[in-house]
């Protein structure tokens, strides 16, 4: 940790900072959204997972790690930040629990009539930004679903609840500024599911904000940022499409919407993706 009365502990944060808004940048302006809209042109599960598992290493090395080594630099500044964002909210902890809880709830009872009124016709479900693609479509792209919701609750909630904001509040000493920043940082790191995208997440960023303040432990968030993801990742595609019941060994092929994926893919799709199967990386 750095000192919290040496002179240069905000310039080595401010550089700190710096060197991780260019690599989101640049990760969100240029990676992301082209490696994204190649995703969405596979046709077969072995090249979808191939990306999957990617973006699950490189979600874990560059936000998971980086924040564990900005968290090492800014520690110090997390309970106090905590404390003067709770002093804009001054309500009991066990209020706090509450409305996480009734929000959860309200959360859980939404998803389920969502699910339920979905699963009685065959349009695809209303999603906030351009996500659909993501959708797993066989019990293999299921799993890396599991480890993507795990992952991103874990190594996102790390870096924009807890790392961004101490990193921040050391440097400039403004709790509005890291909490802002932060929020809208969130936002930004979708930009490639499109505008709503990008406000659904910031909305949500800025509830997990509010989770972690209230209760006072990340862990909070953790858990509600891994269920909400999961009910995209695999609650979603599971109830709907029948997912589960799908192998991806035996069906490589996949449709181009994913109301269509327990079907097999039409010809045509197939005739497509042939070339790109024969390139795709060995199932594991």
């Amino acid at each position: 940790m750095l000192p919290v009365d040496w002179p240069f502990t905000p310039v080595v944060l401010w550089l700190a900072f710096g060197g991780l808004l260019a690599l989101l940048v640049v990760r969100t302006i240029r990676r992301d959204r082209r490696e994204y809209q190649r995703f969405k042109r596979y046709r077969t599960t072995l090249r979808r997972q191939a990306m999957m598992r990617k973006w699950l290493l490189d979600s874990a090395l560059s936000i998971g790690a980086l924040s564990i080594v900005l968290l090492a630099l800014s520690w110090q500044f997390i309970t106090p930040l905590r404390y003067q964002l709770q002093s804009w909210i001054p309500i009991l902890p066990w209020v706090g629990w509450t409305i996480v809880i009734g929000v959860a709830l309200v959360f859980a009872g939404l998803t389920l009539g969502g699910l339920v009124a979905a699963r009685r016709t065959p349009e695809e479900p209303i999603m906030i930004g351009d996500i659909g693609a993501m959708l797993p479509r066989n019990r293999q792209e299921l799993r890396l679903g599991w480890l993507l919701s795990i992952n991103a609750g874990l190594s996102e909630e790390l870096m924009f609840r807890l790392a961004i904001p101490a990193v921040l509040y050391g440097a400039s000493g403004s709790a509005i500024l890291s909490l802002v920043v932060a929020v809208l940082l969130f936002g930004a790191l979708h930009s490639y599911q499109g505008v709503s995208g990008v406000v659904g997440t910031t909305v949500v960023g800025l509830a997990m904000m509010f989770a972690y303040v209230a209760t006072g432990t990340i862990l909070v968030p953790i858990v509600l940022h891994i269920l909400v993801d999961l009910r995209s990742l695999v609650v979603l595609p599971s109830v709907l499409f029948d997912a589960h019941k799908i192998d991806g060994r035996v069906q490589r092929f996949i449709s181009r919407t994913p109301a269509r994926a327990a079907s097999v893919a039409p010809a045509a799709e197939q005739e497509d993706a042939a070339a790109e199967d024969a390139t795709a990386p060995p199932a594991p």
